[in-house]
């Protein structure tokens, strides 16, 4: 019986999984780019009716999304390009994984918001308000990456690292061939972990005038979570349950659309 372990190439039946014809191709390429489009063409139409005369309307709300969703993704390149060195790092030897590991364990029991006040401080004396928002919800992504990568380095059998010895596999061909394969499951996992905190932070991350002394929501980042507490504020209930409503609606497509496809096309990279 052959035991030798391989990387898993079998085809699926759904998401990324070898389309055959042109038109899964294209439903695999484009589907994400089409959600988002047909969210923001809904969002455009919807703007022409107020939720509350005078205040708050869905076109403000289907911005103010928008404006969210980049900062997620500018926190989250960050996060990434971060937690792939400090992974590695930790990789490198014996040595290197019981000096980081507990520093990095330390780090991500630190609760974020314990830094706020002092990254808001620093931030705001250099007038870059947005980079506070953006930071601490990059504080919150960072380490569900780096320990994910960590537990995919791992996992790889020894048979597969010795094999690479042997074939002279090392450096750079090493990286791209052994470590970026087998990490990318893990990866995945780790980047929908690190995405579901940044929802879960982003309003604390966008309503920066509780943590200024003497602040005002005029000090709030534009965004869907500072849209929803000062419409909860504001006694405007409407507009918050919209908010709410579009929010759920945009991470749902997401899920199905990028974060589910992915985790599918990740087990073809699983160790078997």
């Amino acid at each position: 019986m052959d035991n030798r372990r391989h990387i898993h190439h079998t085809a699926r039946h759904f998401g990324f999984s070898y389309p055959t014809s042109p038109w899964q191709r294209a439903h695999a390429a484009f589907a994400p780019l089409f959600a988002v489009i047909l969210l923001f063409i809904v969002l455009r139409l919807l703007s022409i009716f107020p939720i509350v005369p005078g205040q708050v309307s869905f076109g403000t709300i289907g911005q103010a999304l928008f404006a969210t969703l980049f900062r997620l993704i500018i926190a989250y390149l960050l996060a990434l390009v971060c937690a792939v060195p400090l992974a590695l790092l930790v990789n490198k030897s014996p040595l290197m994984e019981r000096v980081l590991l507990p520093v990095y364990d330390i780090a991500q029991s630190i609760p974020v918001l314990a830094f706020f006040p002092v990254v808001i401080a620093f931030f705001i004396r250099f007038g870059e308000i947005q980079g506070a928002a953006v930071f601490i919800i990059f504080l919150s992504m960072l380490w569900n990456i780096v320990f994910s990568l960590v537990g995919g380095l791992k996992v790889i059998p020894t048979d597969i690292k010795d094999a690479a010895r042997v074939f002279g596999i090392r450096g750079k061909d090493f990286l791209g061939r052994i470590l970026i394969p087998a990490t990318v499951p893990y990866l995945v996992t780790g980047s929908l972990l690190a995405w579901a905190q940044g929802w879960n932070i982003i309003i604390v991350a966008e309503v920066l005038h509780t943590y200024i002394p003497g602040g005002t929501a005029a000090q709030d980042v534009f965004g869907i979570g500072s849209i929803m507490v000062n419409a909860a504020s504001s006694g405007s209930n409407t507009a918050f349950i919209a908010a709410i409503l579009i929010m759920v609606g945009a991470i749902a497509l997401l899920n199905f659309f990028v974060w589910q496809k992915l985790l599918r096309f990740a087990e073809r990279f699983k160790f078997e």
